[in-house]
Formats: C-alpha cells, sequence, structure tokens
C-alpha cells in the first residue's frame, strides 16, 4: 500500500527550529514529485557494505548500561548505554526503559540529526517503549576519537570511499539497532527505528540492512538522499559543506562523486520491506523535498506513506501534529503498554 498525503499550514522553521526566510537559498522544481534523482548504484554496492559489516562484527558489541539515578524517576529508568562498534570504537547513548512492566517490551531506536545531539527518551519509555537514543561517533559521549564537528562530518575523507567519514558513522546506527534488539528485556520482533533530518536518513539506512529485524520505521525529512543534486538545489549547510569543498578542490568532483554514491540514502532505499512513513516540507531549504519524493518513490516497503506538508520547511510537519501520526503509526505494529496502565495491571 503506497499512500500520499498532503498537508497544508505550518511554519517554515530551519534545522534547529528557528524561522527562515524561503525562496532565498532554495528554488524549487515546478513539480517536485517528477524529479527524478541523478544518483547512481555502484556495481559492487552490496559488496562494499557487506564487507564493512562483516568487518564491524569482529568486535563483540561487549554491551554495557549504567545506571543513572539523577535522571531516572519512579516510572522510568535511565541509563547511559555503550557498545562496540566499527574499527572497535566505543559508542554511547541513552537508553530508557519502564521502571514498572509486565513480560518483554517493543524497542524504540531514535537516531539523531546532524546539529543535534542524542535526546534522553524518556518520552518513549512512557508511552511503553525500551527506548534507545544513540549516539554515533563525533557526537556527545562518542567523540573521543573521532570529532570532525559541524560543519565538517559531510566531506570528512569524502575523497575516499574506504576512508569517508560516513563509513563508521552509518555502522554506528545498525550497531545501535543490534544493541537495542538483543536487549533481554526487548521483544527483537517488535522494534522500531525513528528519527528526523539526519535521523531520517540512519532510519532508512537501518530499515535497509535489517530489513528482516525492523519491524516499522518513521523518517522525517530525510536527509543524506541524492546528496550531489541536493547541494545544487539548495545552498544551505549542512549540504554546502560539498559546495565549500569542490570550490577548493574542484578537480575531486569525480572521486567525490564516486564515494558519495556508496553513501547516498537512495541506493539503499530499495531494500527496505517494513511498514514505514515518511514526512517531508515542501519549503524545506535544508533537505529538498525533491530528494525527499525521490527517495520514498525508490522504498522497496509494499506498505508506506508519504506525508507532505505544503507550507512546512525542515520541521516536515511536526509542529501541526505530525508527532501524533508517528506515535500512532507506530502503536498500531508495536503495541506498547503505556506506563500508567502497566502499573495499573499490575507490576513487577
Amino acid at each position: 500500500m503506497t499512500t500520499l498525503r498532503q498537508h497544508q499550514g505550518g511554519d517554515a522553521t530551519g534545522p534547529g527550529g528557528t524561522a527562515t526566510a524561503q525562496h532565498v537559498y532554495y528554488r524549487p522544481t515546478p513539480r517536485p514529485q517528477d524529479w527524478q534523482s541523478s544518483v547512481r548504484r555502484p556495481a559492487d554496492f552490496d559488496a562494499f557494505w557487506a564487507e564493512t559489516l562483516a568487518a564491524a562484527e569482529k568486535y563483540p558489541l561487549s554491551p554495557r548500561l549504567d545506571a543513572v539515578p539523577i535522571r531516572s524517576t519512579p516510572d522510568v529508568e535511565v541509563f547511559e548505554a555503550h557498545y562496540r562498534s566499527y574499527a572497535g570504537l566505543e559508542i554511547a547513548g541513552w537508553y530508557c526503559r519502564p521502571r514498572h512492566r509486565q513480560g518483554k517490551l517493543p524497542g524504540m531506536l531514535f537516531v539523531p540529526g546532524y546539529v543535534s545531539e542524542p535526546k534522553l527518551p524518556a518520552d518513549l519509555a512512557i508511552m511503553g517503549y525500551a527506548a534507545f537514543s544513540a549516539a554515533p561517533r563525533g557526537k556527545l559521549r562518542s567523540n573521543s576519537v573521532f570529532n570532525p564537528g559541524y560543519p565538517g562530518l559531510l566531506t570528512h575523507s569524502i575523497h575516499s570511499r574506504d576512508m569517508y567519514g560516513y563509513r563508521g558513522f552509518y555502522v554506528d546506527a545498525v550497531r545501535a539497532f543490534d544493541f537495542l534488539a538483543g536487549l533481554p528485556e526487548v521483544d527483537a520482533s517488535r522494534v522500531g527505528v525513528q528519527g528526523s533530518s539526519q535521523g531520517g536518513a540512519l532510519t532508512l539506512l537501518v530499515a535497509s540492512l535489517r530489513a528482516a529485524k525492523v519491524a516499522a520505521a518513521s523518517a522525517g525529512a530525510p536527509y543524506l538522499c541524492s546528496m550531489l543534486d541536493a547541494a545544487s538545489l539548495t545552498r544551505t549547510y549542512p549540504y554546502e559543506e560539498i559546495n565549500d569543498y569542490l570550490r577548493l578542490y574542484p578537480e575531486r568532483m569525480e572521486q567525490v562523486k564516486a564515494t558519495l554514491d556508496y553513501y547516498d540514502i537512495h541506493n539503499f532505499a530499495d531494500k527496505i520491506r517494513c511498514p514505514i512513513v515518511v514526512n517531508i516540507g515542501l519549503r524545506d531549504d535544508v533537505c529538498p523535498p525533491e530528494t525527499g519524493y525521490a527517495v520514498f518513490n525508490a522504498i522497496g516497503a509494499k506498505d508506506k506513506r508519504l506525508y507532505t506538508y505544503e507550507d512546512c520547511a525542515h520541521d516536515a510537519g511536526t509542529g501541526i501534529g505530525h508527532g501524533e501520526v508517528v506515535n500512532k503509526f507506530f502503536a498500531e505494529r508495536l503495541k506498547p503498554e503505556p506506563v500508567r496502565a502497566a502499573a495499573a495491571g499490575g507490576a513487577r
């Protein structure tokens, strides 16, 4: 089932929620839904990612949870979480679970945006999820070894497929899913993934590389889709990092294009099989809606729904009720038991 739903209303906001002047940095094409991506899939794309994941799996996850009493409440237990990822780096994050629970819990992985730090997902635990908010390398508590900063990550070693900064970063997101699904209190058949902007991209990535295991996904305003195209459609950061780099190294254009074809989320989308919702703002000057339409069309899942918000920018409808859409979508598929209901039914 492929569904497209269009909505009006909302504020034009940038990646941090601040107002932006529309159509100054982004000029929409006449019919963004008909726009075609120029991304090409390398012949050894699948082999490259199979090799990358196999290299990461040489390192055991070595999961660790350290209780954080000051952040915990009578309803929610909070932990600082750690696990091993690509090249053996230790990755951190916040893990929250209902304190009073019966049976196994559905899991929810929250993946972060480009600028934002991982949130403490107590709100998801209140809804009844075992919730993990991952901090891939370069993010808070995971940046002691790799820390390219912002701007910086998008073009870190972009001339090299094997050394590109997103190689380990992508694997960190996939291993975050493995970490969550492997916890003893989590029902591995009921684990979802969600995020917006870079988090939307990572959601699509995890849903692709763990296609047989992700139960449901929600990707908002997905970034890292048709990257070189996006850098020509808009002049805002983070994509402007690519233009900055190529102004300095114009002779590396072909190298950059070759690298990005291995990392462009557009090339992962066809492997997605779980039910999924995607939302985009049609005035988004950060992640142009053309690229959002294109990646949605490439998604291989039969049950996929696109929500377009005509008067919204990078918030992509979150300020006018799309969060409720996401919560209902996951609740129908993952069947969480909200904390208050669990407590009323008898806790252990």
